[in-house]
């Protein structure tokens, strides 16, 4: 028998193509009569035309939203909302514009629309992650959740490939750590699946042929079905290395991503072996840690984070914020193991799985006593 506890959502969801012509009748069943549209400077077209739809009822846009969501900018458009009298937020864009649109309900109470126009899936999750001082921090408020959100399949069929491919690895990263959460339950673990097979499927499709209508559909699907795995369970290692080296080094978001998450997946799949199981039959492969790096290089995604301006100097100061408040892990984690998978890391090495090295594991000196801290996303 299986013992567990779920934890349902309350977002709306309107998936299909056109759908944003839906954005005013969705502000007013919200009784939103003062929307303030929030974006990045290179969504500013898209904004515009949102806001045309609104006519009225939008009541300016806030075009300043930046990655790993800083808290200096989130202050800057609270009062921007306020001055404007904003009864609510519309976010238009991926995880930096979703994550200010949340920042800004945590702070005001503001309900929240989103129109996602990327795969990062931050709109099913009421996790919060904001950065000060180059430190990424996160917390769960129920708050942050938003109250809608429109999935319009035609504003990702310009999403350029190479940002595409890294965005969905973003999202396949969400349903990873899904799969061998702390409070997993089985609706988490069935639509993580669901959403590795959307995902794995399209994004080669995407890669060869970015204007494929029904592969970019497929890829938004899976998309929100990844984002939906944050909301019922916490995140582990992955996520939290990924935030440390976002925060302290400025590293774009959805290629760390990218880069990182075959080296966890090696570093817990002795301790996953039901997750590794899935992940091989989405991919396909034979090795979980490998299959995700191969996928990769077949995308032409970037697997090294140098490459992605990651000093090897850093790698020392990465691994120290790693452990310091660490979140849950289904394996104990030490300073010595995240080093060393970092280093393969930022090399672009292939991650260590029994197959690939003849070396033992750089871990094996972790003690069974060490554990992560406390439960975070």
């Amino acid at each position: 028998m299986k013992t567990f506890v779920h934890r349902g959502q309350i977002t709306k969801v309107v998936f299909g193509s056109g759908t944003r012509s839906r954005i005013p009748e969705e502000a007013e069943a919200l009784e939103c009569r003062r929307v303030l549209i929030l974006c990045t400077p290179g969504r500013v077209d898209q904004a515009a035309e949102i806001r045309d739809l609104l006519g009225t009822a939008a009541v300016g846009t806030f075009a300043e939203a930046a990655p790993h969501t800083p808290v200096e900018v989130t202050r800057k458009a609270v009062a921007h909302a306020g001055s404007v009298e904003a009864d609510c937020v519309l976010s238009i864009g991926g995880g930096s514009t979703i994550g200010l649109g949340k920042a800004i309900a945590v702070r005001t109470g503001l309900p929240q629309l989103a129109l996602p126009t990327t795969y990062a899936g931050s709109e099913m999750s009421p996790i919060v992650g904001e950065t000060e001082g180059r430190r990424k921090t996160t917390r769960r408020p129920a708050e942050a959740l938003p109250k809608t959100v429109v999935y319009d399949v035609d504003l990702t069929l310009t999403f350029p490939a190479a940002t595409s491919v890294v965005s969905g690895v973003n999202a396949m990263a969400h349903a990873v750590e899904a799969l061998y959460a702390q409070d997993r339950d089985p609706v988490a673990f069935l639509l993580a699946g669901e959403a590795l097979d959307s995902l794995t499927r399209s994004l080669p499709v995407i890669a060869r042929r970015p204007d494929d209508r029904e592969a970019r559909a497929d890829a938004l699907y899976g998309a929100w079905l990844a984002g939906t795995c944050l909301g019922p369970v916490d995140m582990a290692l992955h996520h939290k290395v990924c935030h440390v080296l976002g925060g302290a080094f400025g590293l774009p978001h959805a290629e760390t991503h990218t880069v990182v998450l075959p080296h966890v997946v090696a570093y817990n799949g002795p301790m996953a072996p039901e997750a590794m199981a899935r992940i091989t039959r989405a991919l396909p492969a034979d090795d979980a840690a490998s299959g995700l790096f191969d996928f990769a290089g077949k995308l032409g995604a970037p697997r090294a984070l140098r490459d992605l301006g990651m000093p090897e100097p850093g790698i020392e100061q990465a691994a120290e914020l790693i452990v310091r408040d660490g979140y849950w892990n289904p394996r104990p984690v030490d300073r010595t193991a995240v080093r060393a998978f970092l280093t393969r890391a930022w090399a672009g090495e292939r991650p260590w799985t029994p197959a690939g090295d003849e070396h033992p594991r750089p871990d094996s000196v972790i003690e069974p006593s060490v554990t992560t801290g406390a439960r975070h996303a």
